[in-house]
This record gives structure tokens, sequence and C-alpha cells, in this order.
């Protein structure tokens, strides 16, 4: 189909909507046997999802003609003999996806009305347009970092090995989709700890907490399982050292950054926050002889960089640490995202809104002049990003789950055929082992 064409739409009569204002098919079931795989549903139910409506992804089994049901939107790629998926459908990396273009498809039911079929309609219409040979370049390292994988693991094993219930401080790691499925294996996530009962257990997130908070937790008699990242206590344990010393400690990041908050309490007295170069002009210390630098974990390489610079150009005598806090996971992420941001039209960077490390990612690769976008998962991805993109470039932030970029490779095959190339800039073998309050009970 030529991308700037409009689709033919064709009106076939489909199986019941239950609850659904329209459900998207997953696969179109003929009465005779046949299938044709519809990867690119996640597509479509995002947009029609945006219009308002309630959404749903599906196999549709085509009645046959002439019965008096619901009406199927479609435009009909080739339907093959017997239903197998094509593309990759697994947490694994996925490969190139030679697979011959399928279907999109909409069913939508009569009771729906006119607004909901009409934002099926146009979703359709909108994807169609996206449709068209690919290139995907998988940046390497993404996804999962050690800190976070062991701050996961923590909660998974609590979760096996206590009956009571396993409360959990703020998110575990920021992302929806990991929270939102731990939460439903039983975790309790709470803003603070006035919302855990005394005695109950606990869990600290990976971003770490304020020797504050620690200090309640005891009060309260909480049984404490830390799962803070070991890189982010090593920033803790520098800026205690440094403060003990009589130094100014000047820490760039974000403010409101659950990380910040915890490392701002360490030595609350003693340290100051600058969120980049330009804060540092109006920065006073009571002695610029004796003034150090620390860097939250997951800011972006090149601005902390010019954020250092600046700083030593204004107190000549600031040190840091001997080696850099910005984490190796964040490092690595930006140095592969750089990789694949350089050839192509658009990046797609998976990841939650309040990730740091995915945010920096966006905003590196705009600095290097690719666009850029910032999703959740595949249904957050809009069809105007991909109209004129024949090279995609993808990466997750280090709190996203690799299986949301196993989807997304999945859905824009639905699109047409995908050429999947991976870019390792670095190669990752960081495990860091889950605390002994888990370990010898599992």
């Amino acid at each position: 189909m030529n991308k700037t064409s409009a689709p033919h739409v064709r009106m076939l009569p489909v199986a019941a909507l239950n609850d659904w204002e329209i459900v998207v098919a997953t696969e179109l079931l003929t009465a005779d046997g046949r299938a044709a795989f519809c990867p690119a549903a996640p597509l479509i139910a995002g947009s029609v999802a945006r219009a308002g409506h309630r959404v749903h992804t599906a196999p549709v089994r085509l009645l046959p003609e002439g019965t008096p049901a619901q009406c199927l939107a479609a435009v009909a790629g080739p339907i093959a003999a017997g239903g197998a998926p094509h593309g990759p459908t697994s947490d694994q990396s996925p490969t190139t996806d030679s697979s011959p273009t399928p279907a999109l498809a909409v069913a939508a039911g009569t009771a729906a009305g006119a607004d909901p079929w009409r934002a099926a309609r146009v979703a359709v219409v909108d994807w169609s347009r996206a449709m068209r040979p690919r290139t995907v370049l998988l940046a390497s390292p993404r996804s999962f970092c050690a800190g976070v994988e062991r701050a996961i693991e923590v909660v998974e094993l609590l979760l096996k090995q206590r009956e009571n219930p396993v409360y959990v401080r703020k998110q575990i790691v920021h992302n929806t989709h990991v929270v939102g499925e731990l939460a439903d294996r039983g975790a309790v996530f709470v803003d603070e700890l006035d919302q855990v009962p005394d005695g109950a257990t606990v869990v600290f997130s990976a971003h770490g907490v304020s020797p504050a908070v620690r200090q309640e937790a005891v009060r309260r008699r909480l049984d404490v399982v830390d799962a803070t990242c070991p890189l982010v206590t090593k920033v803790h344990s520098e800026a205690r050292r440094y403060a003990e010393r009589g130094n100014t400690v000047v820490l760039i990041g974000h403010a409101g950054h659950e990380e910040v908050e915890g490392t701002m309490g360490v030595a609350p007295d003693a340290t100051v926050l600058v969120e980049s170069a330009d804060d540092i002009a109006a920065l006073e210390v009571p002695d610029p002889a004796r003034v150090t630098f620390l860097t939250q974990t997951t800011l972006a390489v090149d601005e902390t960089r010019e954020a250092i610079e600046a700083l030593q150009r204004r107190f000549p005598a600031a040190r840091g640490p001997g080696a850099e806090d910005i984490c190796y996971a964040t490092t690595n992420r930006q140095r592969s995202l750089q990789s694949v941001a350089a050839e192509a039209d658009l990046v797609l960077v998976i990841g939650s809104a309040n990730s740091s490390n995915s945010a920096r990612l966006v905003e590196l690769s705009r600095r290097c002049g690719t666009p850029a976008q910032l999703i959740e998962d595949v249904s957050h991805i809009r069809p105007e990003w991909l109209t004129e993109a024949s090279v995609v470039g993808l990466t997750a932030g280090a709190s996203a789950p690799p299986s949301l970029v196993t989807q997304t490779v999945a859905a824009l095959s639905g699109l047409g055929p995908v050429t999947v190339t991976e870019h390792t800039t670095d190669v990752e073998g960081i495990r860091f082992a889950p605390p002994a309050a888990v370990r010898s009970r599992s």
C-alpha cells in the first residue's frame, strides 16, 4: 500500500463485543480456518483510547456473510492459511521480521454509537498512512540495569517469603508497568511510612532514602529491607564523608527527584543543590577552598560535565570523588543511544514520565538533532511520528522491562516489513546480590 493513499475499508460482520465500545483485532479468523495476524493492534488501540473510548484487543472471528451483528473496518493484508503469528513474541531481543504486511483491523458494535465508530475508522486511516518497510535500530545496552533488577528481585523474594503484606515506600523503580505487576502480585505501595502499620515489612526503593526516614522506620519498629541501588548508597557515603570533613557538598541533580531528596538528607546543613551550569553563577559557599561536588546517578553525561566545568571555574579548588557518580548503566545507555540517533529519522525511548534516565535519553537524542519521543509502551506511539520515518531508533530506560521493547518491534512489524539491527556499544555483566535479609530465606 502506498503510504499516502487512503485505505480500502471493507465492512464485514464480526462476533459480539461484550462491554467494549471498540475491539481491535489482534488476529482475524475466518470460518474456513484462515487467519491474518494483526500485530499493529496495540497502535490502533492506543489511538482509539486517546480519543476517549473504551478499547480492547482480542482475536476476532468473522461470522458468515449476511449474519446481522456488528461491523468490521479493515485495511486488509494477506490472509494466510493457518493462524500462526509472525514476528517476535517473546521477551528476548527481536530479530529481523520478513513476514508479509498484515492487516489493520477494528471491530465496533452497532450499539457503540457514531463517535467510537468514527474514532476507530480515523485510527485505521491514520495508521495506514504510516505503513511502509522500516528499519529498527536497537540500542544496546537498554532496559533493566543491575540496580533495577536487584530492587525488583527484593520485592519478588519477599512476596514469596512473607505471609504478611509487603509494603514498598514510593515506587520500587520508576516504571508504571513494573509497579503495576508487583502490585497485582500483592505488594502494597505507599508514599510515606505513616501509611505502614507498626512492625510491618517495608522495602526502601532503589532510589534510596534519607537518614530521617531510616530513623522513623526504627522508631516504628518496621522490618526494613533496603533495596537502595549500591551506586546510590555510594553517593550517600561520599556526601557523609565530605560533610564530616567540613566541606560544602554541591549536589548536581534534579529537585524533587527521590534520589536527590535522599542524598540531600544525608547532610542537609552542608549540602546545596544545583540543577545546571546556569545555577552556579549565583552560588555562594562559606569557604570556596572547601567545595566538593557529587551528582545524581541518572543525569545526562554531557550536561553534567558542563555543570562540573562551570563549578570548577567558579571554585577552582572544587573536587569530586575519584570516580564519576553517574552510574555505568546511565552512561552506557546514553552512549548506545547516540550510536543509533546518528542514523535514525526518529528515536523512541521506552520509559515512564518520572524516569530520570529515560528523560535524559530523549533530551540527548534531540541534542544530537534527531527527533525523539518518550513512550510508556507501544500504545503511546502516534501515527504522525512514523509517517515519514523509515529508520527508527529504539531504546529503553534502565527501569523499563525488556518485554516492552519486544512488543514495540512486534507492533511496528504490523505496519510493514521490519529489519532489526542491533547497535551494541557496551556489554554489561554487572549483577548486584540482593540484601542478606532476603538471601538467607531464598
